[in-house]
């Protein structure tokens, strides 16, 4: 008969071999990867909130890839900029009529694409549209009247894409009459969340998503593997929503004219320029632009306000992968030939969409 130390030796030499045998039991198990997340970054850029947000497992390398996008967006906005005295557009802009300005290859290359947009929508898109005269309060209130058309005339007269030379030899940019100026605002924005997407991707961020105040480019996955929903604004109904799609490896960018604008005789003038005539263009809220690049969809979203529903929706229907819903003046919702939304179910329910496939465009404005 054993003594009582001798059961409590037994039973501590049986606990500690269930205890051994417990973590020999976890050990041999193989321990869960860690789980993807989103990684957000927030900054204000361009004259624009940002957000950049990087889907990994990694924390480090999703810092990291935070922080290059957004350093590469601030590299572009410093190198393009209209307004530091730095940039090399201040300087183009500077020898309008006096000499050309020899760029970086990378300037030259973006210039030459705005140009190549401009050509293809007819002069709709046009970055000389900084050469205007401006002759408009976009304050939100009533005007008595619209300036007399002699101004309006006056204050397109150095505008036109056409008049920009390139040399190729020696990416030199010259503006041939004093008081020309270009302004890339239309498409910069598109171009540093693409470049930034490039570099967040090849440091292995395999999903993600950069917005840069209404241009999106999303790829890849959400953390729990679905697809990334993007939602498009109401005019009518600030901070609401119309309508949503879910997308990936794409661009949405969205574009509307409502906050800036002001009104004569209760109609409505938004701020962006029909740059052939000098007047705000008109018959649209909002455009939104659905392609895989999102440079190029920054570009186009101010085109097709300029063109109107029809023009504008004919020249995305004559362009591969490119597709568009836009929101008329009155309301109505009308999509290119491929475009399918889902409409935001809620009390004041957005309306059905309406595919709009005209082939043939109304005459430029």
């Amino acid at each position: 008969m054993p003594g009582p130390w001798t059961l409590l030796r037994r039973r501590g030499v049986g606990l500690l071999a269930a205890a051994l045998l417990l973590v020999s039991g976890l050990a041999a198990q193989p321990l869960a990867p860690p789980r993807a997340r989103a990684y957000t970054r927030e900054a204000h850029l361009m004259g624009s909130h940002f957000t950049f947000t990087a889907v990994s497992a990694n924390d480090s390398l999703a810092w990291r890839a935070l922080r290059a996008g957004l350093r590469e967006t601030q590299r572009i906005d410093h190198l393009f900029s209209y307004w530091d005295s730095t940039s090399q557009v201040v300087k183009i802009n500077r020898l309008a009529g006096i000499r050309p300005v020899v760029v970086d290859q990378e300037v030259y290359d973006l210039i030459e694409r705005t140009l190549k947009i401009s050509r293809l929508s007819g002069g709709a898109f046009d970055i000389t549209f900084a050469s205007g005269d401006k002759i408009y309060q976009f304050d939100r209130t009533e005007h008595a009247r619209l300036p007399d058309s002699a101004t309006v005339r006056a204050s397109v007269r150095r505008i036109g894409w056409q008049k920009v030379r390139l040399d190729p030899a020696t990416h030199a940019v010259f503006l041939p009459e004093k008081g020309m100026r270009i302004n890339l605002a239309g498409i910069l924005q598109g171009y540093g969340v693409r470049r930034a997407e490039e570099i967040m991707k090849k440091m292995g961020i395999a999903g993600g998503l950069i917005n840069g105040s209404g241009d999106v480019y999303c790829w890849g996955k959400q953390p729990d593997g679905s697809g990334w929903r993007i939602a498009i604004g109401d005019p009518a109904r600030p901070h609401s929503v119309s309508s949503w799609l879910t997308v990936s490896d794409l661009a949405v960018v969205t574009a509307g004219n409502y906050e800036q604008y002001f009104t004569v005789g209760g109609r409505y003038y938004g701020h962006i320029i029909n740059p052939h005539t000098g007047y705000p263009a008109t018959g649209l809220r909002s455009v939104t632009i659905i392609c895989p690049d999102v440079e190029l969809a920054d570009a186009l979203d101010d085109a097709v306000f300029v063109l109107g529903p029809v023009a504008g929706l004919a020249l995305i229907n004559r362009l591969k992968g490119v597709d568009a819903t836009v929101i008329t003046d009155a309301g109505q919702t009308l999509v290119s030939r491929g475009m399918k939304l889902n409409a935001y179910h809620s009390a004041d329910a957005a309306p059905t969409p309406t595919p709009l496939t005209t082939a043939n465009p109304q005459p430029k404005p």
